[in-house]
């Protein structure tokens, strides 16, 4: 790798709990035609960038940008396609911190030789054997998703015999071909992959339990934000979506059992909701 991308990412020696405090707010910044919620809502560099800064002023600690859906059947697409959306949106973001949504090792580089700081990488380094090496290289900062199957067969009556445990030793094993791989521990951090391959039942009993996963000993990443699961918690057998208000109070719970980010789609609301919990965890108005 050029030492122009060593350069780039020299800002990510500290642990990654030290360079991004708790509870620290990922804002999704989808570049796509299809992703479930703002799919083709952002296709347009200008448009892109606006709301990334947006999310960024609005307090995003990382804004996670992505070129390629992830949702229940969503299409692939090729590396060269999903370079095209996204490289000119991280060079728009320019000085703004940055993570690459993606489990393509020619997308990541690119996108940290643009100043990426984090590869949000949703097949936990399963997807492409070169991945992990463009991670250990650039020093970057990884979070590993734990999924069942791929985007496009994942819903497909998922089953486990105990989702928590299930979910807690594939993530301990994929921390564990990370460190191999010359990641370091302290740059990791873990998603239970809430919505990929598991039931509404399956997603609440990992945010319930996430005591198990955050157990592990990596800050933990959840991604709850306008889930399926939250309009059919509030009685919508169909629904496609929830509402900001359950957003938000999945945001709580999750925080309040130990998570430490959160990656959602409405920044200010997130992190105004998380500073009252916070507020009330410690019993008194400042830290």
């Amino acid at each position: 790798m050029c030492g122009a991308t060593l350069l780039r990412v020299s800002s990510t020696a500290a642990p990654i709990e030290e360079r991004f405090p708790r509870p620290a707010i990922v804002g999704v910044l989808n570049v796509t035609p299809d992703s479930f919620s703002d799919g083709g809502e952002f296709m347009r560099v200008g448009d892109a960038i606006a709301q990334g800064k947006r999310l960024s002023e609005e307090g995003a600690a990382l804004v996670d940008v992505g070129g390629e859906s992830t949702r229940p059947g969503a299409r692939a697409v090729s590396p060269a396609e999903e370079l095209a959306r996204v490289e000119p949106v991280l060079a728009g973001l320019a000085g703004i911190t940055i993570s690459i949504d993606t489990s393509k090792a020619v997308v990541a580089r690119h996108a940290l030789e643009l100043g990426a700081v984090l590869v949000n990488d949703v097949t936990a380094l399963r997807g492409d054997p070169d991945l992990a090496g463009v991670v250990a290289g650039a020093g970057a900062y990884l979070c590993l998703m734990h999924m069942r199957g791929e985007p496009r067969t994942m819903q497909t009556a998922p089953r486990y015999d105990d989702v928590v445990s299930e979910v807690a030793a594939f993530l301990e094993a994929r921390l564990a071909f990370a460190v191999t791989q010359g990641i370091p521990e302290e740059k990791v951090c873990l998603d239970p992959g809430i919505g990929f391959g598991k039931s509404p039942d399956h997603n609440l009993e990992l945010v319930r339990r996430l005591d198990r996963i955050v157990a592990i000993g990596r800050p933990v990443l959840v991604g709850f934000s306008r889930k399926s699961t939250l309009g059919k918690v509030l009685g919508d057998s169909s629904a496609t979506q929830g509402t900001l208000p359950a957003s938000l109070g999945a945001a709580v719970a999750a925080f309040e059992r130990g998570a430490w980010f959160l990656r959602v789609h409405d920044v200010r609301a997130t992190v105004e909701a998380l500073a009252v919990a916070a507020a009330v965890g410690r019993g008194k108005v400042t830290a």
